[in-house]
């Protein structure tokens, strides 16, 4: 199957499966499933959790759990906002008082508690949590389709604050876990699986993009996220 194929696949199965859950419908989006909570306890066990101290999140609400346990652990929360047209959030747990950090992990709170960086403020990631719509096994992982993800991934890499040694994990419900994903020239394999029932370490290839593919930048992502803009001077 295609990637569109595999994505309508995915959302047609969680909704009849009834683990689907709010934001809904979850068609066009990384879905919210019963049992996130659970997925996201279990990337806490991970060593590369304990050790980091800036994890970068996507602002998904699957993802939402994610960034509040990071934050209960002390650890600094990188947030995309979304489609990027604000560029990256910081959520710093020694900035925000503790019983705030639910309203954090929100888009809103975020916006409201974080803080707007810079390209030059980017902070060295230590790890970094994506959303998906499907993974494979071997690492192989496929988004709503905005390529929002290997945008973020590139423009961390531009700045040097991401490199090859990066670990990656995805949260995800089991069911999102298929037998094959296509590759294209700009995505990236995720390193670790967490579900609400285990965790996976991929046996496939690491697969890391050197940076953006201008190539296949688009007039409209230009004009829709400044900081390409801001990012394409830099690259000049």
């Amino acid at each position: 199957m295609d990637k569109e194929a595999i994505r309508r696949h995915i959302w047609r199965l969680l909704e009849e499966r009834g683990v689907a859950r709010f934001p809904k419908p979850i068609w066009g989006r990384i879905p919210n499933f019963q049992g996130a909570e659970r997925a996201a306890l279990r990337l806490m066990e991970l060593r590369e959790v304990r050790a980091a101290r800036f994890i970068k999140v996507n602002p998904d609400s699957p993802q939402r759990p994610v960034r509040r346990l990071l934050l209960e652990g002390g650890k600094h929360v990188l947030m995309p906002t979304p489609r990027l047209r604000g560029g990256f959030l910081l959520l710093d747990p020694r900035r925000i008082p503790r019983h705030l950090y639910d309203k954090a992990s929100t888009i809103r709170g975020a916006f409201k508690l974080g803080r707007t960086l810079s390209l030059d403020e980017l902070p060295e990631i230590d790890l970094i949590v994506c959303g998906s719509v499907a993974v494979t096994r071997e690492g192989h992982r496929v988004g709503k389709g905005g390529g929002y993800s290997e945008l973020e991934y590139g423009i961390l890499r531009e700045v040097d604050a991401i490199d090859d040694g990066t670990p990656i994990a995805t949260t995800v419900h089991d069911l999102q876990i298929v037998d094959e994903i296509p590759l294209d020239p700009w995505d990236f394999t995720v390193d670790i699986i967490a579900t609400p029932s285990r965790l996976l370490r991929v046996a496939g290839q690491r697969r890391r993009p050197r940076g953006i593919l201008w190539e296949y930048v688009s007039k409209e992502m230009m004009e829709k996220m400044p900081i390409l803009r801001e990012l394409v001077k830099r690259v000049d």
